[in-house]
């Protein structure tokens, strides 16, 4: 059996296809991500998907769904998280969704979308050996925070921290070099935001911190282009120093030059700045000397839901 599970986030539309082993593990088929920015605007008081936008968006859900039919996927599920749940017109994006891929989009709250990414970080074999951790999605839209407990979850909270919303929010020239003013607002506003929010920091000692997302997998990827091996060759524990410094190095550059570097794909150039210094600031909230990479959020928690 295979599902096809597409992911329609703020900053890329995203494509699993999995199927189950024997022993009840997930196996990957085929994953790949179209840098497909819906979220235009997503930082304003009232949001709304553009028609570009949704164009670019509805032709990305039926180039995957197609992709997945030639795959023998059995079944095809589609979810959308912040960009959508977000928009005022979110219900006309997924009936347009149907109607031109054949596809019924799922529109996740907060909640149902934080649940589904622990459940897809409990496939990670290299996470097998966790009970009690930390996990933490950045994307475009929303920051995800979950704590486990016996590798259930304990707490999860959505916060509205993504990377697209924050620079919009707090970057008044994003082709320009990240300032320090931007970089302070955006800690603040973090900050802020986790101690209302009420999720259990600073993470308790000894605990290991799990990091998801975009931000953190091109952090990786461009150790990855710089040792000229693939990615998972590349050290999947992420240090807070090494975060700083990557920081430091991409701010000081402009569009054009940080669009340049190995590793960093161009479409993630403009916003990767107010990322970095939003999992620092959480790091200094949390007491996180370093995150624990994983590949498998939500795609693969929709993908083990969908077979129990």
């Amino acid at each position: 059996m295979r599902v096809a599970v597409i992911d329609v986030g703020s900053n890329s539309i995203k494509i699993l296809v999995a199927s189950r082993a024997p022993g009840g593990r997930l196996v990957e088929v085929l994953s790949r991500t179209l840098d497909v920015r819906i979220s235009k605007g997503i930082a304003s008081d009232s949001p709304r998907l553009g028609a570009e936008a949704m164009e670019g968006g509805i032709a990305a859900i039926a180039n995957l769904a197609s992709e997945a039919k030639g795959l023998r996927a059995e079944a095809i599920i589609a979810v959308a998280t912040s960009a959508v749940r977000d928009a005022s017109n979110g219900a006309e994006f997924r009936e347009r969704a149907k109607a031109a891929a054949g596809v019924e989009l799922r529109i996740l709250t907060g909640p149902e979308e934080a649940a589904l990414i622990g459940r897809g970080l409990t496939t990670d074999p290299a996470l097998e050996e966790l009970q009690d951790f930390h996990v933490y999605d950045l994307g475009g839209g929303s920051l995800e925070c979950l704590s486990f407990r016996g590798r259930a979850v304990e707490q999860a909270v959505s916060l509205p921290l993504g990377c697209v919303r924050l620079t919009e929010k707090f970057v008044a020239e994003p082709a320009a070099p990240f300032g320090e003013e931007s970089a302070r607002k955006i800690a603040a506003y973090v900050r802020d935001s986790l101690s209302a929010s009420g999720f259990a920091l600073p993470v308790p000692a000894g605990l290991e911190t799990v990091g998801t997302g975009g931000t953190l997998t091109t952090v990786r990827a461009m150790a990855a282009a710089e040792r000229r091996v693939p990615l998972d060759q590349a050290d999947a524990l992420i240090g807070v120093p090494l975060l700083r410094e990557t920081l430091s190095r991409v701010g000081a550059l402009d569009l054009a030059r940080r669009s340049e570097i190995p590793g960093l794909p161009r479409a993630r150039a403009d916003v990767f700045p107010a990322a970095l210094a939003t999992l620092l600031a959480l790091a200094d909230a949390g007491g996180i000397r370093a995150f624990h990479h994983s590949l498998r959020n939500l795609r693969w928690g929709v993908a083990a839901e969908y077979f129990g």
